[in-house]
């Protein structure tokens, strides 16, 4: 990571270099002990380097956090993409896909997940992070308003049905990631179940 990060540094990428190195130290190290002077050396510049681009340590992770939510969105919506367009309840079935995508990121990345949601190093009040928050949201708003639509009705006729389905599968997200985290059993079996579940959920709204 230092090669890389530095190489990109050279080439005027400063802010994307600190950024790499600031996911490496997140995971190696963990929120708690994130600390600037650590990404700075594990992006072989000076300590002061990260300052002009973010500020302070709630800045840089900030900026992480909005990384994760781009990532995050791009999941939840290339599982949706991926639903074939034959499929005889594409509606839900895109719905259950966003679900998925959803978990599957919250398992594969924790400690960013973590970040997104869980984290007080990072300042919600930032209007990026709103933003992008609000985006990932309206991903799956979109998608039960779909489902709805099947049966003409629509969002302001039904306002429990999209927070739900969030909150159904923020739920089963978290369970996901911390088992991972503890290294309890993941399994086929177990995703299964999620997955029944959100199935359940989607016919139920």
């Amino acid at each position: 990571m230092t090669t890389k990060t530095s190489k990109s540094y050279h080439h005027g990428n400063l802010r994307e270099a600190l950024l790499e190195a600031a996911e490496v130290e997140l995971i190696e190290k963990g929120v708690e002990k994130f600390s600037l002077r650590g990404v700075a050396k594990r992006a072989g510049v000076s300590h002061a380097a990260p300052a002009p681009h973010f500020g302070d340590v709630t800045g840089l992770l900030s900026a992480l956090a909005s990384v994760s939510f781009k990532r995050f969105a791009d999941a939840m919506q290339s599982n949706s993409d991926a639903v074939a367009e034959d499929h005889p309840d594409k509606a839900k079935a895109k719905l259950v896909a966003i679900g998925i995508g959803y978990i599957k990121y919250a398992s594969e990345h924790s400690d960013m997940f973590d970040l997104q949601f869980s984290s007080e190093r990072t300042d919600p009040s930032k209007a990026f992070l709103n933003k992008l928050s609000s985006n990932s949201y309206q991903i799956l708003e979109d998608h039960v308003q779909a489902v709805l639509a099947l049966d003409n009705r629509a969002l302001k006729d039904n306002p429990d049905a999209a927070p739900m389905l969030w909150a159904t599968t923020h739920g089963l997200a978290s369970l996901f990631a911390r088992r991972k985290r503890n290294g309890g059993p993941q399994g086929q079996e177990l995703q299964d179940a999620f997955e029944r579940i959100l199935w359940r959920t989607a016919n139920a709204i």
